[in-house]
């Protein structure tokens, strides 16, 4: 039978009523971003149902929390199919964990963590910290302490705020030109990039619908060159815009899954969403790495430390690739941070010390991520990065390398979840 049709919000395309699942579902998240605000991170679905909300009593977070327990119980009978049906349960989970700490219960933190994301994290071990500084005080020119040096060095890669604007609308480009070959891209996309200050990240995207998103970088610290590169494939391709458009046109559009016109933080949506965008640098810098991009980046953004001549820059680029992956690979250190505030009771000079003395940071870039753990939204959140990028590296590293661009294009246009990645590694 045909359903009725009707036009998604900023978008001029019809698309179908929501089935009753789904139509709870979002009135569900839209009624929780009330006590919540921020919960929503987009919402491009049906604007009656907003206007709804938007008219409505608040609800208590008790009553809010009995929904949520209402609807998971529907969807064995009125969800057929598996994959939607396990997503929707997960993201309802985390729905109804949410509801019930602002109804007063106190769970332990890892435990309303798990809940939330469908993934339990684990510590990590200080010694992997302690050989990636032994690697870096191996590679980091210069005389003295490694963490003067990496200061130096950071001041040698800052981009000039000025240069931003054009050097990301060029990176933007070429990830966009990669994005299109490897996976293609939803008729009518587009995206807008602009910088802004007073924020807890680096960058975000702000998707809109309509396939539209707006990506912020944050430049309350210098931006160093092989950042640039790191969050603008990550905010955009094949990032999140990517990510967001494809399900837009695959799964509302095509399919009328209405659920997935809401973007909801603190749900597992965003562990596989963060972790596609991290692990989306593999496929946006080309075959041929990071050096060659980095080092065009470095002529691109007049970075004087990279060398005058083009084999100085090759080399240049290759050393700095080196050392960037490293870095990233020091991120990891956010989530023993997180623990030790939130699940061990540390007090946040503690962790800003850890972050420094283990985690090699500056002391600005310390109190930058420490700002983002202890923030109410985020402190949560703070998993999802290097537990994602874990995990789905796990299962896209599970196949062969002429399989991964296929596998990493399900997490484009599937309904995927923590737990149901963690099955099929489980399966083989």
């Amino acid at each position: 039978m045909t359903r009725p049709m009707t036009l998604a919000a900023g978008s001029e395309r019809l698309i179908p009523v929501p089935d009753p699942v789904a139509r709870d579902y979002l009135l569900l998240a839209l009624r929780l971003d009330q006590r919540t605000p921020g919960l929503v991170d987009g919402y491009f679905g049906p604007a009656d149902l907003k206007a709804q909300v938007d008219m409505e009593q608040l609800r208590s977070p008790a009553r809010l929390a009995d929904e949520a327990t209402a609807l998971r119980a529907r969807l064995p009978s009125e969800v057929d199919d598996p994959a939607r049906r396990r997503w929707l349960e997960a993201q309802v989970v985390a729905l109804e964990a949410q509801a019930r700490v602002l109804a007063g219960e106190a769970p332990a933190y890892l435990d309303h963590v798990e809940r939330l994301f469908d993934f339990r994290p684990s510590r990590r071990s200080d010694q992997q910290f302690l050989e990636i500084a032994a690697r870096l005080a191996d590679l980091v020119p210069g005389p003295g302490d490694l963490r003067d040096r990496l200061a130096g060095l950071d001041a040698s890669l800052a981009v000039a705020p000025d240069r931003l604007p054009a050097l990301a609308d060029w990176l933007v480009a070429g990830f966009r030109a990669r994005a299109r070959e490897q996976f293609g891209l939803p008729e009518g996309e587009s995206l807008r990039v602009r910088l802004v200050r007073d924020q807890p990240w680096s960058g975000y995207n702000w998707y809109d619908g309509g396939l539209r998103s707006r990506v912020d970088l944050n430049t309350d610290l210098p931006i160093r060159a092989p950042d640039l590169i790191t969050v603008l494939a990550h905010e955009t391709f094949p990032g999140h815009h990517l990510e967001h458009a494809w399900k837009e046109a695959d799964l509302v559009v095509s399919q009328g899954r209405h659920e997935a016109s809401v973007l909801l933080i603190n749900t597992p949506e965003c562990l596989v969403s963060e972790g596609l965008a991290d692990l989306g640098r593999r496929f946006a810098v080309g075959p041929k790495g990071d050096p060659p991009l980095l080092a065009e980046l470095a002529e691109r953004a007049d970075l004087a430390g990279a060398g005058g001549t083009a084999a100085e820059r090759r080399s240049w680029a290759e050393q700095q690739s080196e050392i960037a992956a490293l870095r990233r690979a020091m991120g990891a250190i956010a989530v023993n941070a997180a623990l030790m505030r939130h699940e061990d009771g540390r007090s946040h000079a503690d962790v800003a010390a850890y972050l420094v003395d283990v985690g090699l940071m500056a002391p600005e870039r310390a109190e930058k991520r420490l700002s983002f753990i202890e923030h109410p939204l985020w402190r949560s959140y703070i998993f999802v990065y290097s537990e994602g990028e874990q995990l789905l590296g796990r299962w896209l590293d599970a196949v062969a390398p002429h399989e991964q661009q296929a596998r990493f294009a399900r997490l484009l246009h599937e309904q995927l979840t923590p737990g149901g990645i963690l099955s099929e590694l489980r399966a083989g």
